[in-house]
């Protein structure tokens, strides 16, 4: 076929593939805590790719629950049975949004459907199934007590958290391999407190290994818990262009957009990302293709498993027997179905085993704690270990090794999911990424630098991995640029030009050239001026706080300190309470205010010293002392710093907690000293 016969156009590939000859495709749900990802939200993300648009008997639906929580697995069987009468009226109905939550949250569009009693009645009793279905789960997720009912849960009775043996579960097979409910599989990886688990790249790696020995569909789907498919046609759009193109290296893995739904007005948190993916996203998508982003991904199986772009035959880059032992592991059965999927992709085939149930006790075994040690999953093949990013470490090992990727943004978008609210969960998300892009940076065998020079990812995609790698190394020269002004005013100095001075209106030109472009940018996006602000001033919070600890993480990681840490971003579908301000930045006892609270005291006293001084005569805008520049940039960061003067005075969580403030009046005054010393 011609290159774009098929791109992102799901009718043609259906007219080019009969139903029957459609690619398996095996799909990956991760969530790893049941308190911070609460079960309602991953049940709907289940129910949503459950209900795609594609044929049941090519799809099967994998669970990782890293928590191995017996309230998820709960859930996840209810809504196995819920699933039965759900997916039956989104397809009678032709539904357009599959998760519950979303497509019951309005009133059916009464200019559809023709009025038909029929929907009107089978709508009411859909919406209140799913009631009940929601109001067991919450009702359990607030209990103490595990739900544990009958022999399916005899795994679950002793369980410990991040102590306990792999589990794994068919919640529903399609055993007629008819059009009806795809296959659901519940997988929780065994851990032990002695062996390292890899976060989110060791339960994804589990969930290839444990695939492989079931359904081994040639096509992989990444989706976080909280993010559910939206388009109904998205498994569609991502085999047209997996498909679509004249060699296949040209697409190792298709990438959506993030993309989230519920956003407040004006972005004041600075998480919708919308014009970073306008402008650098999808810039980047036509040089080697866009990052690996993790959720939202279509991956080629053998891509996972490393294997090149170049090879000319099925058998070209794989080892003996004894060899691929050293690599996959000791598994016959999983060294059979690599062979296997390797050469019926390459035939355009695909392979689905039957009766699921049989093949838990193998799974179970490819699950295990110890079953990586001597192989190569986590540093070759699979999702790459040693960083808080396996994601885009994982891609640029991809893209290194000759592969492209293509970005694709179908319309409705393909996943939507929860953006962070509130200071803390925003910054704990920013953190993670400035941690993990800057391992990336640092890795020694897959770094973009290195990826360049001995291999094949090309000099402007290292540029554009670099732009993003150093986002943890702009917090330190921003902090003291941040810090230079007070220490101006402080001590009595200058950095800038006077007013009255030439070289006064060429940075004042630098500074308006710089902010006028960037919000000419997001008025080209259709966005306000107010979320131009918001952005810009969550840009600045978030280098002086989160990329600075993430930075800080990474450091103690190298002089052998400390272990960097995934911390789990809390997930929430609740609305807020009646009293709440949204968009209002909130805080909590996070070390990470303490810069930022120290950096507002700074200049808070920085503005008094330098009043008393200009009252007193001593120095001033007449004098060579600071002048109106500095005094400006004072008044910019504190600006930019005002949700934290405003949590000086705020209340509950809109209030700074008194134990960051002490501390971050220490470090103030320790500044205010050292700029009096000098």
């Amino acid at each position: 076929m011609e290159s774009g016969d098929l791109q992102n156009k799901p009718d043609h590939l259906l007219n080019k593939f009969n139903i029957d000859e459609l690619p398996a495709v095996d799909i990956f749900v991760t969530t790893a805590d049941s308190e911070l990802e609460p079960p309602i939200i991953t049940v709907n993300t289940v129910l949503s790719l459950l209900a795609v648009d594609y044929p049941a008997n090519r799809l099967a639906c994998y669970v990782s629950d890293d928590g191995g929580s017996p309230k998820t697995y709960f859930s996840l069987i209810q809504a196995s049975k819920f699933a039965n009468r759900w997916i039956p009226f989104c397809k009678k109905y032709n539904v357009k949004v599959r998760a519950p939550f979303m497509y019951f949250s309005q009133e059916p569009d009464q200019s559809l459907n023709g009025l038909s009693l029929d929907f009107l009645r089978d709508w009411k009793e859909i919406k209140n199934e799913y009631e009940e279905l929601r109001q067991m789960i919450e009702d359990m997720g607030k209990s103490h007590l595990p739900p544990l009912q009958g022999e399916d849960f005899v795994e679950f009775s002793n369980i410990e958290r991040g102590n306990h043996q792999s589990i794994v579960k068919v919640l529903w097979e399609n055993k007629d391999g008819k059009d009806g409910i795809p296959h659901l599989i519940y997988v929780s990886r065994e851990k032990r407190p002695n062996h390292s688990h890899h976060f989110k790249a060791g339960a994804l790696n589990v969930l290839t290994r444990v695939s492989a020995l079931m359904t081994n569909a040639p096509f992989i789907l990444n989706v976080d818990c909280d993010m559910f498919a939206n388009n109904h046609q998205v498994i569609l759009h991502g085999m047209c262009l997996l498909l679509g193109f004249d060699e296949e290296r040209s697409c190792g893995y298709a990438q959506t957009p993030q993309m989230f739904y519920g956003g407040l007005k004006n972005d004041p948190f600075g998480n919708q990302l919308e014009v970073l993916r306008k402008f650098t996203v999808e810039g980047i998508a036509g040089i080697q293709g866009p990052l690996n982003a993790g959720s939202g991904s279509f991956h080629r199986r053998k891509v996972i498993y490393g294997s090149s772009p170049f090879a000319r035959n099925t058998n070209a880059g794989w080892a003996s027997s004894k060899e691929l032992r050293s690599i996959f592991g000791n598994s016959n059965e999983l060294i059979d179905s690599t062979n296997e999927i390797i050469k019926q992709e390459a035939k355009g085939g695909f392979r689905f085993i039957n009766e699921l149930s049989s093949r838990t006790e193998i799974a179970k075994q490819v699950a295990s704690s110890t079953f990586e040690q001597n192989t190569r999953w986590g540093k070759e093949i699979g999702w790459l270990y040693g960083s808080m990013t396996e994601d885009i470490l994982t891609g640029l090992r991809m893209q290194s090794m000759g592969w492209k990727s293509t970005y694709f943004n179908p319309n409705p978008p393909a996943f939507l999911g929860c953006a962070p609210t509130g200071g803390p969960a925003s910054l704990t998300q920013y953190k993670r990424w400035a941690t993990g892009v800057l391992e990336v940076l640092l890795d020694k065998d897959h770094s973009p630098v290195l990826g360049t020079l001995t291999k094949q990812l090309h000099f402007r995609q290292c540029l554009c991995y670099l732009k993003i790698n150093i986002w943890a190394l702009q917090s330190v020269p921003e902090l003291l640029y941040s810090l230079l002004p007070a220490c101006c005013l402080i001590t009595g100095t200058s950095f800038l030009p006077k007013v009255s001075e030439e070289q006064f209106l060429v940075t004042a030109m630098l500074f308006a050239g710089y902010n006028l472009y960037n919000l000419e940018e997001y008025k080209h996006c259709g966005k306000s001026w107010r979320e131009w602000w918001n952005n810009q001033r969550m840009q600045r919070i978030t280098a002086i706080t989160a990329y600075l600890f993430g930075f800080l993480s990474v450091i103690f990681k190298l002089l052998g300190l400390s272990e960097t840490v995934f911390e789990v971003t809390r997930k929430d579908q609740v609305h807020m309470p009646a009293h709440a301000e949204p968009g209002r930045f909130t805080f909590d006892g996070s070390p990470m205010f303490i810069t930022g609270m120290m950096l507002v005291l700074v200049h808070i006293t920085a503005i008094g010293v330098a009043l008393v001084s200009w009252a007193g005569g001593a120095v001033g805008p007449e004098t060579n002392g600071p002048g109106v520049a500095e005094m400006v940039c004072t008044g910019w960061v504190l600006i930019t710093f005002w949700p934290f003067v405003r949590g000086l005075f705020g209340k509950g969580s809109y209030g700074i907690p008194w134990s960051v403030v002490i501390k971050a009046g220490v470090l103030a005054v320790l500044f205010v000293q050292l700029c009096w010393s000098l």
